[in-house]
C-alpha cells in the first residue's frame, strides 16, 4: 500500500505518492491562491491529490492514508486546524472536510512537524530518535522529534522555537513580542539586517550584486562575502551568530542528537554551517561532554513536508 503527503503552504499545494521504501512515485500540485475560502483550497488539495495518484500510476484503491501538513495549529483530537494566520483559517474541520473529498482516512499536522519528521526519517536523520529541524525562511520554523514522535504539547502548538526570546525588548516580531529568535534569524530578517548595512554604506559590493535595494535576497551578504566585501562580511558574521544563540538554547534544552537547518539559506553550505558550529561549541552547556549535538544542513528540501505528512498516523 502507499501513503499520499500534502504540503498545504501559502503559496503551492503539493502532494505526493510516497512508496514503502520512501520514494516518491507520483505529484501532483496546483496554487492554494490563499486566502480563499477553506472548501475551495480543499477542493484544490482533492484535485492535486488525484494527479499525483495518476501520476503514479495507481488508484485510490491501493491508497492506505492521506497525510497533510498545514501552516498554524492544528488538534489532532479533532483533525480541525484551530488557526492558521497564513491562510486565514480559524476552526476549520479540516480533517473532516478533506475525507469528504478524498475518501481516505486522513491526518494532519503543523508543516514545520512534518518537515522535521520527513527529515528525520527519510533525510538527513536516517531514522535518528531525538531530532530537531530549524528552518529559516519568511520566519523560523522548527519541529521536535523526541523518541521518533512529535513533539505537539498539550495544546498541539509545541515547537514554536523562533517565538523564543533571544534580546529582552529586541526587535519587535509579528507574534506581538520582542526580540525574537525570528526577528533576527529569519530569512527576512537577514535581508532587513542586509539593507540596513548597505545604507550605511553606498560603496558596499552589495549594491551591485543586488541591482538596488528592492532587490536584496538572503543571498546578497553571502554572495558580496565571498568577494571580499567587508561590510557584507560582517552582516553575514552577525547573521550567524544570531542563529547561533537560538541553536544554543534548543540543545541546551533538549541536546538532540540532530540539528538541521533548512530553508534556502542552508544552501550556503560551509559558510554558514562552520562558523555557526565554531559560534555554537564556544556557547553551549554541554561543552565539556563526549557526545555532542551534530548540525547539518537539510537534504530533502521542499519534499521533506511531503514525506512527513505521507508518516503521519494517529
Amino acid at each position: 500500500m502507499y501513503r499520499i503527503g500534502v504540503d498545504l503552504g501559502g503559496t503551492n499545494i503539493a502532494v505526493g505518492v510516497v512508496d514503502e521504501n520512501m520514494k516518491i512515485i507520483g505529484r501532483g500540485k496546483v496554487k492554494t491562491r490563499a486566502p480563499r475560502p477553506a472548501a475551495e483550497i480543499f477542493d484544490d488539495i482533492a484535485l492535486a491529490v488525484d494527479m499525483a495518484v495518476k501520476d503514479a500510476g495507481i488508484s485510490m484503491d491501493d491508497v492506505s492514508v492521506v497525510g497533510v501538513g498545514t501552516p498554524g495549529s492544528v488538534n489532532k483530537s479533532n483533525g480541525n486546524i484551530e488557526f492558521s494566520n497564513n491562510l486565514e483559517f480559524n476552526n476549520v474541520p479540516a480533517k473532516e472536510m478533506l475525507e469528504e473529498r478524498i475518501g481516505k482516512t486522513v491526518f494532519l499536522d503543523n508543516d514545520a512537524n512534518c518537515a522535521a519528521l520527513g527529515e528525520a526519517v527519510a533525510g538527513v536523520g536516517n531514522g535518528v530518535e531525538n531530532f530537531v529541524a530549524i528552518t529559516l525562511g519568511t520566519g523560523v520554523g522548527s519541529g521536535i522529534i523526541v523518541n521518533g514522535k512529535i513533539v505537539v504539547g498539550v495544546n498541539y502548538c509545541a515547537g514554536e522555537m523562533g517565538h523564543m526570546v533571544i534580546s529582552v525588548d529586541g526587535k519587535p516580531c509579528n507574534c506581538g513580542r520582542k526580540g525574537c529568535w525570528e526577528s533576527y534569524s529569519s530569512a527576512t530578517a537577514l535581508i532587513a539586517q542586509t539593507k540596513e548595512a548597505m545604507k550605511n554604506d553606498p560603496d558596499s559590493l552589495m549594491w551591485k550584486l543586488a541591482g538596488g535595494i528592492d532587490s536584496v535576497s538572503g543571498r546578497t551578504a553571502f554572495d558580496a562575502m565571498r568577494q571580499g566585501d567587508k561590510t557584507a562580511a560582517a552582516v553575514v558574521d552577525r547573521y550567524i551568530y544570531y542563529l547561533s544563540v537560538g541553536i544554543c538554547n534548543v540543545i541546551n534544552a533538549l541536546q538532540p542528537e540532530i540539528i538541521c537547518i533548512g530553508g534556502g539559506i542552508s544552501h550556503e553550505g560551509d559558510y554558514l554551517l562552520k562558523p555557526l558550529q565554531k559560534y555554537v561549541d564556544e556557547q553551549r552547556y554541554s561543552i565539556y561532554a563526549t557526545k555532542q549535538t551534530k548540525i547539518v544542513a537539510a537534504q530533502l528540501g521542499n519534499d521533506a513536508g511531503i514525506f512527513g505528512a505521507a508518516l503521519l498516523e494517529e
